[in-house]
């Protein structure tokens, strides 16, 4: 609970006391009196529930009005106290105090509030006012907020959880959050929608990079085979890798033999013409 709620509270435990006690009309309007003009009295359901003040309801005209102050102070603003009629003469601590509560409803509605609507709606005579009001909020604790006077504006940033619900307003706030979760529903729906999509992408992605892996990898694989498979070079009839290569000396072998060959037959037509010529002697 918030700090400043628990003080409110506080402060008014002893007013829900006094209630019991407080039998007729007069003693009930002027426990409102007091209770609405005591010090850190923001919240006043309790109050407004008890039975001795439920019973100015159905009290005279001079004292029924005091309960529907009540209910003013408990959920409503400064307007609707000027805007009903036959209410009881406010003092100047009470005016005080329900300014500052109908400045703590329009701060939960406005993040932002113009000088101009204030000086409006909370019917003030100047501007000094105003930032005094303002600031005695502030130091109260109703509210968090910063004055701009140069802009002429009060910027909120919280407010204290102090002002009570209307009558039948329960299913407004159950409407409001139903349509809260809707928007929930739709915007979660929508990210899940999102982690879905990427997800697929980045499976398909992955799965076309596999591909082109296989891809590269296959063609890798062929060119090995038909570097393997390809037939060696066709080689001269002296490739020693044929059986007639070259000498140790880097020579042709053929040509040695070929050599030899033609020597081999002049010295047998050498030598065949000396023996037909001793032939002839002989046979001479």
């Amino acid at each position: 609970m918030d700090q400043t709620q628990q003080k409110a509270l506080n402060a008014l435990e002893s007013y829900i006391l006094l209630s019991k006690s407080a039998t007729s009309p007069r003693a009930a309007a002027d426990l409102v009196t007091q209770a609405t003009s005591a010090l850190n009295t923001y919240v006043f359901a309790e109050l407004l529930q008890t039975p001795n003040i439920q019973s100015l309801r159905t009290a005279s005209a001079e004292y029924a009005p005091y309960l529907t102050l009540l209910e003013i102070f408990s959920w409503g603003t400064w307007s609707d106290y000027t805007s009903t009629p036959d209410l009881p003469q406010l003092s100047d601590i009470q005016s005080h105090k329900l300014r500052q509560l109908s400045l703590l409803t329009l701060s939960t509605s406005h993040a932002t509030l113009t000088y101009s609507h204030l000086l409006s709606v909370l019917a003030l005579p100047n501007v000094r006012v105003l930032e005094d009001l303002v600031i005695s909020s502030i130091y109260a604790g109703l509210l968090t907020a910063k004055l701009d006077t140069l802009s002429k504006r009060v910027d909120v940033s919280s407010v204290s959880p102090l002002r009570d619900l209307r009558p039948n307003s329960v299913p407004q706030m159950v409407a409001v959050l139903d349509d809260w979760n809707n928007r929930c529903v739709g915007v979660l729906a929508e990210i899940e929608g999102q982690v879905r999509e990427v997800r697929r992408k980045a499976t398909e992605r992955r799965k076309r990079e596999q591909e082109h892996e296989k891809i590269v990898e296959r063609a890798i694989n062929d060119d090995g085979l038909k570097e393997k498979g390809r037939p060696a070079a066709k080689r001269g009839a002296g490739d020693t890798e044929n059986g007639g290569g070259y000498d140790a000396d880097g020579g042709d072998a053929m040509d040695v033999d070929d050599t030899l060959a033609r020597g081999g037959a002049r010295n047998a037509k050498r030598g065949g013409m000396r023996f037909s010529g001793f032939g002839k002697r002989l046979g001479g």
